[in-house]
């Protein structure tokens, strides 16, 4: 993984994300995408609540260069079908977010989900089947406390499940605890990962990191070498 380990890790206020992190019930081995924070204004204060990595698996570089090779860091950031390239892609995706302030399981499955039902209502593809999903999901944060460094992981395995995943300890990925719930359903799979980088999504900063991140990969990636791990230097 010469390439995207070249990009190196990040670090979003005092929570910093590995350039590379093997994920909950996976065999592979992401790269570090992106990151940001999410922030709020309140009372004309800015008020930061988590920080959020976004891992992807190598194979994403190849599959998005195709389309996307060329674009500056600003043109893959107003692109909304860039980052639903992102959201949907054939590869193994993982949200890390860390919290910077606390927060219990239930504040933060009640606004996920909140959001995901309105946007599907919207688009008018809110079924049983999603309101079921999405009952799995906040039922996985039940009696969940989240305190400060520590971290919620969303482990997208394509095509179609979530899996969810709490660490008290930071997201380096080796203390992980087990596996609290696996939700086989496409659209949450994909909804969680775009409510945070989509156009409306909660972490703008996050947004920016992966665009900027994957406009310098693009630049130093060659499609005509068989092997990603052959780049230039960066």
């Amino acid at each position: 993984m010469a390439l995207v380990a070249d990009l190196g890790g990040l670090q979003v206020e005092n929570v910093k994300f590995p350039a590379e992190i093997k994920p909950p019930a996976s065999a592979k081995t992401l790269f570090l995408g992106g990151a940001g924070v999410r922030a709020l204004e309140i009372g004309g204060n800015t008020v930061k609540f988590t920080a959020i990595g976004v891992y992807l698996e190598e194979k994403a570089v190849p599959l998005l260069a195709s389309k996307w090779s060329g674009k500056s860091a600003a043109e893959l950031m107003d692109s909304v079908e860039f980052f639903r390239d992102v959201v949907t892609g054939p590869f193994e995706k993982l949200t890390n977010v860390t919290l910077i302030l606390p927060l219990t399981g239930e504040e933060y499955a009640e606004k996920v989900a909140e959001n995901c039902a309105a946007a599907w209502k919207s688009m008018g593809i809110y079924t049983d089947e999603g309101a079921e999903a999405i009952r799995k999901f906040i039922d996985a944060f039940k009696n969940e406390n989240f305190p400060p460094s520590s971290s919620i992981l969303f482990t997208h395995f394509p095509p179609n499940t979530l899996s969810i995943s709490f660490s008290k300890d930071g997201c380096s990925g080796e203390k992980q605890e087990e596996m609290v719930r696996k939700i086989e359903n496409k659209l949450l799979s994909e909804s969680v990962l775009e409510s945070i980088i989509g156009k409306n999504g909660v972490s703008p900063a996050a947004r920016l990191s992966l665009a900027t991140r994957f406009s310098q990969l693009f630049n130093h990636y060659e499609p005509n070498t068989p092997n990603i791990c052959n780049p230039k230097q960066i």
